[in-house]
């Protein structure tokens, strides 16, 4: 789905080494100071020490960018457009939780260079627009387009663009994907430079990555109680086909009867699956299957063959309902598309209905204990963002200690929406009261 949209921007797969030398990943200082808690190294080859520690790669740009240099001597050779999808490192050891935060992660990431600022940001915001749709599109997750703060943007950057889910199990914000542009941060650390006429200028890049954190978004926006619901676009199997039979008479004919409703629905594009293991009675089957999330689920029986039909049931609401074999071809495919629009609607009428304004702290706070994701108008001030965090924690920390169920933790800013309503005049910012000069959508995240 990704790969084949970037492709139409003419990226190129690529694969870099997973081993990066301690002086060409400290070569940009706030880039590396970004990171600098996270990274392992390796510093031993057997029980011999190493001249000189390797790191593995929490991020590719200082080992890509020595061969960008190699790569850039014209204008004529620029853009310059790689990805490749990889294994990164990062040493978490504050609450690690599998697909969330996880000290090895798998993640596609992007890096182009350009002539120009313009063109360099115009990939930026396509990308963003690939990301929205994996969520949205694919995975049935509704997000926020929008900008990062200041003190949230990719350490090394000019700016980061990011896509915020909203998980209503737990009230918080998750980053789903980011698109950083970089300037010529780090065209000017590996000199990557062109010739221009007669100068030389610096090249703007870019960087974006998508990683197995969207499955972790996934499984808490959908799933419930059961185990997973799987939206159909990206289901293993879209439908599992589970025949019952009470007596060994009656196996054949319904045997029979799954392998025709299986050749039907494959004809049709759908992916499907027959159940038909003897070691598993049907309950023990029907359980199985809703744990993996499967959208459908047939069920054959005695009776649905004598009525030539089966009877569906929706993973997503439970519904269940008999269907006439010979519609099956046409109605599957239609209900699997309207599952997925379900899913996205359900999940986004939840994000909207914890989507809250607040003008004032107290009415922020107030919103923000609800389990809400909250706009407001913000100063955009580094020093009000860390003033914020550390309120909220303690404000909310205080309020647990006094007995209140609340959800705990520093507030920060999630991002900058690219769509919001123009701020009324004289709009002061919401903590600290100076000039506000943005709307900022606030929350607990990951």
């Amino acid at each position: 789905f990704f790969d084949d949209r970037i492709k139409t921007l003419d990226v190129e797969p690529v694969y870099f080494p997973l081993f990066v030398s301690e002086s060409a990943l400290t070569r940009e200082k706030d880039h590396i100071e970004g990171f600098k808690a996270e990274v392992a190294w390796v510093t031993k080859s057997g029980s011999s020490d190493l001249a000189e520690p390797i790191a593995l790669r929490p991020t590719s740009e200082t080992i890509m960018y020595p061969a960008f240099k190699k790569w850039v001597q014209s204008h004529r050779d620029l853009p310059i457009k790689i990805n490749q999808w990889t294994n990164i490192v990062r040493w978490e050891f504050k609450n690690p939780t599998p697909f969330i935060r996880t000290r090895e992660f798998l993640w596609q990431e992007g890096h182009t260079a350009h002539a120009t600022a313009e063109e360099a940001k115009e990939m930026v915001f396509d990308i963003l627009e690939f990301y929205r749709q994996v969520y949205e599109d694919l995975l049935a997750v509704p997000v926020i387009k929008g900008i990062k703060s200041e003190g949230e943007k990719f350490a090394g950057g000019d700016f980061t663009t990011t896509v915020e889910a909203y998980v209503p199990a737990n009230g918080r914000g998750i980053q789903g994907a980011t698109s950083h542009h970089l300037g010529q941060n780090f065209s000017k650390m590996f000199d990557i430079s062109f010739e221009y006429g007669k100068e030389r200028r610096l090249a703007w890049q870019t960087s974006w990555g998508l990683s197995t954190r969207s499955i972790g978004a996934l499984v808490m926006i959908h799933g419930d109680d059961k185990g997973l619901v799987l939206p159909p676009r990206i289901a293993r199997y879209q439908v599992v086909i589970v025949p019952i039979h009470y007596k060994e008479s009656q196996l054949a004919g319904i045997q029979a009867a799954a392998d025709d409703v299986f050749a039907s629905l494959k004809k049709a594009g759908v992916r499907v699956h027959v159940d038909d293991r003897e070691n598993h009675n049907p309950g023990w089957k029907f359980n199985h299957w809703e744990q993996k999330g499967v959208p459908v689920r047939i069920e054959i029986g005695p009776k649905d063959v004598e009525k030539s039909q089966v009877t569906i049931v929706r993973r997503d609401s439970g519904d269940k309902s008999p269907l006439a074999v010979a519609d099956l071809a046409i109605t599957i495919p239609e209900l699997l598309e309207t599952i997925q629009s379900s899913l996205f609607d359900k999940a986004k009428n939840a994000r909207d209905t914890h989507l809250k304004h607040a003008t004032e702290w107290s009415d922020f706070m107030e919103k923000m204990s609800q389990k809400c994701i909250v706009v407001t108008p913000w100063c955009e001030k580094d020093e009000c963002e860390e003033a914020v965090k550390k309120r909220s924690k303690e404000e909310s920390e205080a309020k647990l200690e006094a007995g209140e169920e609340i959800l705990t933790g520093s507030a920060k800013t999630l991002c900058l929406p690219l769509e919001q309503e123009p701020l009324e005049e004289g709009a002061k910012c919401f903590a600290c009261g100076a000039a506000a000069t943005k709307r900022a959508l606030w929350g607990r995240s990951y």
